[in-house]
């Protein structure tokens, strides 16, 4: 059986439909700076139980896709468009002088984008999210003015999951909150998973009488830096990271074979080099080791608090009886999470990152790229790279009854292609260019229906740019122009362009470019005119890629 608007919303002809018990309600879920195998249905050791049981009943995605960094990711899940269009050719902390002033390079959600929220409000959803906005700072940009009914958010980028100090000495601690708009008090025993829980079960719970589905975003910060984690969760995982970066690494590697997530000769990305600012596990010293193990039993703890708040969410929509008919989609803004964050937010005065006090209110640490790799594997490199560690994500959809279907789908999907989807089982048409009479910038993705019906998709041609690294996929072929990775201080690297052929190389180990001349150059036309299109900007007296 199928939804009965289902064809009509697809042919995108229907009117908007009233608000029926048929419509799905639609929970969308997304973790900040998850790395692609960290939970236990994708190699982890974390325990996970409620994603994993998820995954098991639901859609395991293995091929969804993301903008590198996170802000981008949220202007294409919010638009249903590239980055570049929707306000965030850049993250707005890294606009460049070059790019100030530039269509596409506001850093904010631009009024040229729809928005999903504003679609499924104005078509008889009540609309609720909680967690992190980054998508404009000012009051006309926040989620109440692009519609969102009720919302709890962060509206910078990160900070510390406690409640800051009244005098917030660091600048990770001077953070901005916000209630439908308006300035708001934090409680003392405020944490930001467990707090984000409570207030969306609180916004679903007083409209569960209003005869409306709901649409609810639930933007989780955790477990993006800085690593803290509740008393209760902080402990959970001693121990389990003392054996070091590579026996935890190749054993979620094994891990994912066993799965069938990976063929048995597949063969993972290299590591890094190791440099003195770059160590191996056996460069450092017995001291030295305890702090990075410390680091990742408090990243692993916040992974596990996630997971609970959000079987929390999962218990309240059965306790309702809402659980079978919710579309729940869960997925990590991008991969994992490798920058030295010290470099931007330095330590306060008031700041304790002494190894008793890791993990708890006034520590300040990442867990850096050595960890980083950990959560990518078996991929390569991590967040702010168009690799495929920085852009595959962890994704599960767990599909309304009518539409039940479980296990792997390794079709390849993106972020931007949510909002058509959740507008075809909404039963709502697409706005096209414009709305409420406004111009807007078309919607591009695709709708993933087909896909969750079971049906095999045509390959999707994406592309995508971000800190002048790049990429552009065609079916299996990926051409990826990376910037080298430079450690702080060095020089930034020209750009190196390489080919890959992803559907049997995904750790893009034998780049492919020599052996196939006439359609490597293909591609890099093919992405020129896509940075055309989009209106990537170039460095003044720089050609374009």
């Amino acid at each position: 059986m199928r939804f009965p608007f289902l064809l009509a919303a697809l042919a995108c002809a229907a009117p908007a439909f009233a608000a029926t018990a048929e419509r799905p309600n639609i929970l969308l879920i997304v973790a900040d700076d998850l790395g692609y195998s960290d939970l236990g249905a994708f190699g982890g050791e974390i325990d996970t139980p409620v994603l994993d049981q998820l995954a098991s009943t639901g859609l395991q995605l293995t091929n969804m896709y993301a903008a590198p960094t996170c802000s981008p990711t949220r202007s294409m899940l919010m638009s249903g468009t590239d980055n570049h269009l929707a306000g965030l050719g850049t993250m707005a902390e890294g606009i460049q002088p070059f790019q100030q002033g530039k269509p596409g390079y506001e850093g904010y959600l631009n009024q040229q984008a729809h928005s999903i929220a504003e679609l499924l409000r104005d078509g008889g959803y009540r609309t609720s999210m909680v967690g992190k906005w980054h998508l404009g700072l000012t009051p006309e940009q926040g989620p109440d003015r692009r519609g969102f009914e009720q919302s709890f958010t962060l509206l910078e980028g990160g900070g510390v999951h406690f409640k800051p100090p009244a005098q917030a000495t660091a600048k990770i601690e001077q953070i901005t909150y916000r209630e439908n708009g308006k300035p708001v008090e934090l409680p003392d025993d405020f944490y930001s998973s467990d707090f984000y829980t409570d207030k969306l079960i609180d916004y679903l719970r007083q409209g569960q009488g209003s005869g409306k589905p709901f649409f609810a975003y639930a933007a989780y910060t955790s477990p993006h830096w800085p690593l803290q984690a509740p008393d209760a969760w902080r402990d959970i995982y001693r121990g389990r990271y003392d054996e070091g970066y590579d026996k935890v690494r190749e054993a979620r590697i094994e891990r994912l074979r066993e799965k069938g997530l990976l063929p048995a000769d597949f063969v993972a990305a290299q590591r890094l080099p190791v440099a003195p600012n770059l160590p191996g596990w056996e460069q450092l010293s017995a001291d030295q080791r305890r702090v990075e193990a410390r680091k990742m039993e408090i990243y692993a703890a916040m992974v596990g608090n996630l997971d609970h708040n959000i079987g929390r969410l999962l218990d309240y929509l059965k306790s309702t009886g809402q659980y079978d008919n919710t579309l729940i989609v869960f997925m990590s803004d991008n991969g994992a999470a490798g920058e030295r964050h010290e470099q931007f937010y330095p330590a306060g005065p008031d700041t304790d990152n002494r190894l008793e006090n890791l993990g708890r209110r006034g520590s300040q640490v990442d867990y850096g790229l050595r960890w980083a790799e950990v959560s990518a594997a078996p991929l390569r490199l991590f967040k702010g790279s168009t690799a495929e560690g920085g852009i595959s994500v962890p994704a599960i959809i767990h599909l309304p009854q009518a539409l039940a279907r479980q296990g792997l789908e390794r079709s390849v999907a993106r972020v931007d292609d949510l909002a058509p989807t959740f507008l075809a089982l909404a039963g709502l048409p697409d706005p096209g260019d414009r709305y409420q009479g406004q111009p807007k910038h078309p919607i591009t993705g695709r709708s993933m229906v087909p896909m969750l019906e079971g049906k095999a998709p045509a390959s999707p041609v994406l592309a995508g740019e971000l800190f002048g690294s790049l990429y552009y996929r065609e079916g299996n072929l990926k051409l990826l122009g990376l910037r080298p990775w430079t450690m702080p201080g060095e020089a930034p690297q020209p750009l190196r362009w390489q080919l890959f052929d992803v559907a049997r190389d995904r750790g893009e180990v034998e780049d492919i470019a020599a052996r196939e001349p006439e359609t490597f150059e293909r591609l890099k036309r093919a992405w020129q005119e896509y940075a055309q299109r989009v209106g990537v900007v170039f460095p003044p007296q720089a050609k374009a890629p």
